[in-house]
This record gives C-alpha cells, structure tokens and sequence, in this order.
C-alpha cells in the first residue's frame, strides 16, 4: 500500500471516530433534557399518578374512644343517634399492628378522564344507570341527582373530566385495573383492606388523613362541600402522612377482597356525608358488587 493510500486511510478513521464522539455527545444532551421515569414508571397519559409506600408496619383499626368520636361526630353533625343506635363503628378491627409489603397507589381516585382511556379503548359500557335500576336500589338519592354524573355517547360529562368517576360497580373497576395492567405490562388492581388503610391514615393510626381532630376543610364532605364531586386533590391540606389525596370525603372507593360472594367493602365517606365518623380510615362496610352508585368510585395500586 502507498504512503498516500496510508494517509487517507487514516485521516478516515479519524473522521468516523470524530463523527462518532459527536453524535454520542449529541445523544447525551438530548437525553439531559428529557424527563426521567423511574424505574418502572410510565409517563404516558392514561397512567395515574401513583405513590409509592414502601414495606413496613402500621396500626390499623380503632380504639372504643375513636369510635366514640365518631358516634359523637354523627350525632352532632345529624342530630339522632341512628349510626350508634345501629352500631355502626362497633364491628370494626380493634387497634393493632400489621405489615404490608411495598405497593404503589393512585394519588387520587381514578378520574373521568382517566376512565375514559379504558372505555374509549374497549367495548366496556360507560358508566351510567337506568331509572329502573337506580329505584330497585333502593337509596335516598333520586334518581335525578343521577343525572349530572351520566355519560353520553361514551364521553364523561362535560366539566367534570377531572373529578372522580362513579356510577362504576365492582366489576367495572376491576375491569379497568385489568386493562390497565395488559396495557402497561405490569400488575394493577384494587387496594386491598391493609393497603388502603395504611395509605390513608400513615403508620401511626392516626384517626383521619391528616390528624385525630375532624375538620371539615380538609375534605369534600357536606358539612363545608358543595353537595358534589370535586376535581380530584382539590384538599392537598388532606393529604395522609404518605402524601395521599382524598382518602376521606370526596367518594366511597371499592376495596379488593371479598367479605362475601356478592358484596365487597368500600372505605373513604363521600361528599354526601357529614360529621364524617364513616369517613375514617379504619371505618368501613359492604356493598353490593353490582352496584352502581353516585358516592362510590376507586383507586388502584401496582405491586412491582
């Protein structure tokens, strides 16, 4: 080979080195201005923003002076004495300590908007009820006060893209944590008790989100509500100790786990209640599965 052949052979080489470094470097500038996810983390729109808690210990249930506060609650926000007449906060979990494994929770209740992935990707039904079926169940609701949470047409109704969905039963939030999970790849599904319980109240067993003491602006409840839904963490001065929004007020959400065949739990109270006993973490009750109601919605968690 010439020494001329020689030369252009390297002054190749180096043109392909230096082509090389700049386009690296390239690469990472624009790298260094895109956003970062975390680890397993996916920032397309139709993931809800999750809160990551990790493994650990915290107390769950109550003690007779917290059901005592929320009897008195009750009966100062209603004026009877129907929920203790009734025994409603005597059969929850006494006070104790219990474990979880690290978990991922929605920081708020899955919206309209984030519903409306799931049914415009699926033949799902949207949500919504006839007047028949809303009158067999026999609630204190009239059927009219239905009608500003129903969708048409498949979409959510105008205005409240940003507030919780309901109207969805047990199946129905299931359905969307399943799609949810084939769409991402990873596992989604409903809370179960000692999830939501721990997300909501921190680990401390605090008796609300925020502390022992109710106080009616740091929830959507009627006592200081506007008698609806509100656009999801409008009470960041809610928030649980794990930086959880809405945990109490707003909407009943469906807990995963059966207490029998035909019904599931729900947690949270709803903008419908005041003086709010039911809206403490360690409070709870049953409903229907196939219900389909104004005052309960849900959130999800994703187990790594």
């Amino acid at each position: 080979m010439s020494l001329r052949a020689t030369g252009d052979c390297l002054i190749f080489v180096m043109l392909l080195l230096l082509a090389s470094c700049s386009l690296g470097q390239e690469r990472a500038e624009i790298s260094a201005v895109q956003p970062k996810s975390a680890a397993g983390e996916h920032s397309e729109p139709f993931v809800p923003e999750m809160v990551f808690i990790q493994a650990g210990s915290f107390t769950k249930g109550s003690s007779q002076p917290e059901r005592e506060l929320a009897y008195q609650l009750d009966e100062a926000a209603y004026w009877h004495r129907l929920t203790r007449e009734q025994k409603w906060y005597d059969s929850e979990l006494d006070r104790q300590v219990a474990y979880t494994g690290s978990y991922h929770i929605s920081k708020t209740a899955i919206t309209n908007e984030q519903y409306a992935y799931f049914i415009q990707a699926t033949n799902h039904p949207a949500p919504a009820v006839s007047k028949e079926t809303w009158q067999s169940y026999e609630l204190v609701h009239p059927y009219q006060r239905t009608m500003r949470f129903q969708w048409a047409d498949r979409r959510p109704p105008v205005g409240r893209e940003q507030h919780p969905v309901v109207l969805v039963s047990y199946a129905d939030a299931t359905a969307y944590a399943v799609w949810l999970s084939r769409k991402t790849g990873q596992n989604w599904r409903l809370p179960g008790l000692d999830e939501w319980e721990r997300a909501a109240r921190g680990d401390d067993g605090r008796a609300f989100p925020w502390g022992d003491a109710f106080d009616e602006n740091r929830l959507n409840s009627h006592d200081a509500g506007p008698f609806d839904t509100e656009v999801a963490g409008s009470y960041p001065n809610g928030a649980s100790p794990h930086g959880v929004l809405d945990m109490a007020g707003q909407v009943f959400e469906w807990i995963g786990g059966e207490p029998e065949h035909s019904r599931a739990w729900v947690k949270g109270g709803s903008w419908d209640d005041s003086g709010c006993g039911v809206c403490r973490p360690a409070a709870r009750h049953s409903r229907p599965k196939a219900l389909k109601h104004i005052l309960i919605g849900f959130r999800v968690v994703r187990i790594n």
